[in-house]
């Protein structure tokens, strides 16, 4: 199995273009991973948590571990109506905080950010799913919103996606989100860079296939091309890595982590975690210690019950796509909605339908040179 490149070379430099697909598993365990569930932000988590209810003798520790937010009583009755089809929709956010432990990624006020928004909707059935990546550097109209300190920070015309996090955390990045969209969020998950890494750890890495070298020093990521099993320092580098791929923009970026989470769906079901009670408590303890969830979501209970409303969800039954938007001709950093094209998205979900795939053609996301990135 190849490991870490130090060396690196010419051919490593930005500009290329790359791809990361997913160890092919043995033969007998391909319809293991058709079960594979999708949960949570990038690690899939409430896989972790279908053994939750079963470890009594921990039950109350566990839910000590959830932090939970009233995002419902906060937001009130200005929001969407709730869809009557039986779906389910779900914000899943990675934040970005620098703080702390997250430190060594590079310097800021400690003032956390959305580094990794996605929204889950899953269909009536329960047996399909649509995942839609918003870029962090979308322009978007964010709407007044509680600032952490208790006042209020008046609605911008254009403003950065994941400003709504720093500015009001989960409660206006659900508000920006329903605004956005008009698509009720029925919950939200969030995982920070501590419990990523050590959820990844603690799972025994994940293994992935680069097909060209990847070299960012900023996400202190350097893999030849190969396949590697991540830890999760460098699966946390691997997703978070945008410089060193494509354009450097977020759009590149978002491709990494889509392919990051088909790597570990293809992989959770043969980790034999119920063969091994202290495993599975320790990713249990780790995955609850990680999350912060709304507050119909803050037991182990709820969080169970939520995920077995999944099972039936196959890995080939989720389609992943980024936000339809174009670059700002303003400011290349920044990203703009594609109105019509986003309409056809959001309505798709409304209306418990599969994204038309008219819906990403011609986008900045779908056009990246970093080229479909899973095989």
């Amino acid at each position: 199995m190849a490991d870490e490149d130090t060396t690196g070379g010419p051919e490593a430099a930005a500009g290329s273009s790359w791809g990361v697909r997913p160890t092919e598993p043995p033969r007998g365990r391909r319809s293991g991973r058709r079960r594979a569930l999708l949960a949570t932000a990038w690690t899939l988590t409430g896989v972790v948590l279908l053994g939750g209810a079963g470890l009594g003798f921990v039950y109350y520790k566990l839910n000590g571990n959830i932090s939970g937010i009233d995002i419902n009583g906060a937001l009130g009755s200005d929001r969407p109506e709730d869809a009557a089809n039986g779906s389910m929709d779900i914000l899943l956010m990675g934040s970005d905080s620098r703080a702390g432990a997250g430190g060594e990624y590079g310097g800021d006020d400690g003032t956390a950010r959305s580094d990794t928004a996605m929204i889950v909707h899953v269909d009536e059935a329960h047996e399909r799913a649509s995942v839609v990546s918003i870029p962090r550097d979308t322009i978007v109209r964010r709407p007044s919103c509680q600032k952490h300190d208790g006042g209020t920070a008046p609605p911008a015309r254009e403003s950065m996606f994941n400003e709504s996090y720093q500015v009001g955390g989960p409660v206006c990045a659900v508000k920006t989100v329903e605004k956005m969209t008009d698509v009720r969020m029925d919950h939200y998950l969030e995982v920070d860079f501590s419990g990523f890494k050590s959820l990844i750890d603690t799972l025994g890495g994940v293994e992935v296939t680069v097909n060209k070298p990847i070299r960012d020093r900023d996400s202190h990521l350097n893999l030849r091309p190969g396949t590697h099993r991540l830890d999760g320092e460098r699966s946390l580098g691997l997703v978070r890595t945008r410089h060193s791929v494509g354009d450097g923009s977020d759009l590149g970026r978002i491709q990494l982590q889509q392919a990051f989470i088909r790597a570990l769906m293809e992989q959770v079901d043969s980790i034999g975690l119920f063969g091994s009670p202290k495993k599975l408590f320790d990713l249990a303890d780790t995955a609850t210690s990680a999350l912060t969830t709304d507050s119909e979501l803050d037991s182990v209970g709820d969080l169970t019950e939520m995920v077995k409303t999944m099972k039936g969800i196959k890995a080939d039954e989720i389609r992943m796509v980024t936000m339809p938007v174009r670059y700002d001709p303003q400011n290349p950093n920044r990203v703009l909605p594609v109105e019509r094209q986003s309409a056809q998205v959001w309505a798709a979900l409304k209306k418990d339908r599969p994204i038309p795939k008219s819906a990403s053609r011609n986008t900045a996301g779908e056009e990246s040179d970093i080229g479909r990135v899973v095989e």
